[in-house]
């Protein structure tokens, strides 16, 4: 069996996934896809996929284990900005209160305002569509405009972003993706308000997880002459998370480290090791969107930003050489996704609802997944911070 098999969660081959896509892409507006991997010197693949005309991103990217692995990643993301700049799903409109009376859950989501708009009166008609609740299987509605992804609109009261946004074969490969993405994104920020020396003090080897895809990459980073660190940022939710940051060797001396120096990649999955290599692949790709300089949301004021200290300093880290305890669970999208459902209940997290994006009679299925309890990642956010950033704030301080 392939690596591109043994390490991916999709019901099909990346091969047979990208025939099912490919003859898709043009209705999505995606007219392009491009091998990026040989403008740098690690050869960790990466792909891109251009939408011209998109009300998100021109420019979406991919990576993966093998070329046609992250191929098909960035043709699947541009699918899904594509589907989630308009959704092929019919919406409502009513006030929260409204479809409470009828029985449904409806989320208010006050986490997602964005900054300077009012909160949602439960009162007030707005549009809404429909999703469930993956702890039962309620008819869950949520506000139309925080799951979208146009950026032409203006006065959007939810903050627009792909967190929790994810495609796949099948819904359940989708929601999967798009659930760890979420479970990435708060052990991230809460990794960002623990103290220095506890962030330092979670720096493992990569070989400590013992394997060869992983043990590969790193050996490519090293002929490339660049310092890798990886960090276990696992919460209490139990899901392996892990930060990968790439640099050159001469990062800790050099006199005026630049923002892009640096870069950084996190990843989640219930198997650790596949966390990683999420991790270390995703730093690989945020290297090729600078030295590309074709991302839309790369900014020319990036290339002369400071690097924060701290990020810099995240490289005086020595890596644990003894071997860690992470989950290995194994097996299947469904079995995934039952696995981390658990986990997500032991610990009091939730509803967590999937938002279907896409009508039926397609090859591929888009969603938004949201889970109010975890933490967001940075953004033009009225709140900034969820409880339970607060709670965990206190707890390190």
């Amino acid at each position: 069996m392939s690596d591109s098999i043994r390490y991916s969660d999709r019901i099909c081959s990346a091969e047979t996934t990208f025939g099912r896509i490919e003859p898709l892409l043009p209705e999505f507006g995606i007219t392009r896809l491009a091998r990026l991997t040989g403008l740098d010197c690690i050869g960790i693949p990466v792909w891109n996929a251009v939408c011209p005309n998109s009300k998100s991103l021109v420019i979406n990217q991919g990576k993966g284990i093998t070329d046609i692995d992250a191929k098909v990643s960035a043709a699947m993301e541009a699918l899904e900005r594509a589907v989630a700049c308009a959704p092929h799903v019919p919406a409502r409109v009513a006030s929260r209160r409204e479809l409470l009376t009828e029985g449904d859950e409806a989320l208010a989501l006050p986490g997602l305002i964005a900054s300077a708009q009012p909160n949602l009166g439960d009162d007030e008609p707005i549009r809404w569509i429909l999703g469930r609740n993956l702890d039962g299987g309620a008819a869950t509605w949520v506000p139309l405009e925080a799951s979208l992804l146009d950026r032409t609109l203006e006065n959007c009261r939810y903050w627009q972003s792909s967190d929790g946004l994810a495609s796949g074969n099948t819904e359940t490969e989708a929601v999967l993706h798009g659930l760890l993405e979420r479970i990435e994104r708060d052990a991230e920020v809460l990794s960002r308000l623990s103290p220095l020396p506890t962030r330092l003090r979670g720096c493992v080897a990569p070989q400590s997880l013992g394997d060869p895809v992983l043990d590969a990459m790193a050996g490519k980073i090293a002929a490339a002459d660049l310092e890798l660190r990886l960090f276990d940022i696992t919460s209490d939710i139990g899901i392996p998370c892990f930060t990968a940051v790439l640099a050159g060797k001469d990062i800790l001396t050099a006199k005026v480290p630049l923002f892009h120096h640096v870069t950084v990649g996190h990843g989640a999955h219930p198997n650790a090791p596949r966390a990683a290599i999420r991790a270390v692949t995703e730093a690989a790709q945020s290297r090729l969107t600078y030295i590309s300089g074709a991302r839309d949301d790369v900014y020319p004021e990036t290339f002369v930003r400071p690097l924060p200290e701290q990020t810099r300093r995240l490289f005086e880290a020595v890596p644990r050489e003894t071997t860690p305890v992470w989950a290995l669970q194994a097996g299947g999208p469904d079995a995934l996704l039952s696995f981390v459902l658990q986990r997500l209940r032991e610990v009091g997290v939730g509803p967590v609802v999937s938002v279907p994006l896409l009508g039926n009679g397609l090859p591929f299925s888009v969603v938004k997944v949201f889970v109010p309890d975890l933490e967001n990642p940075e953004g033009d956010r009225k709140r900034r911070f969820g409880t339970r950033a607060l709670s965990w704030a206190l707890a390190v301080a």
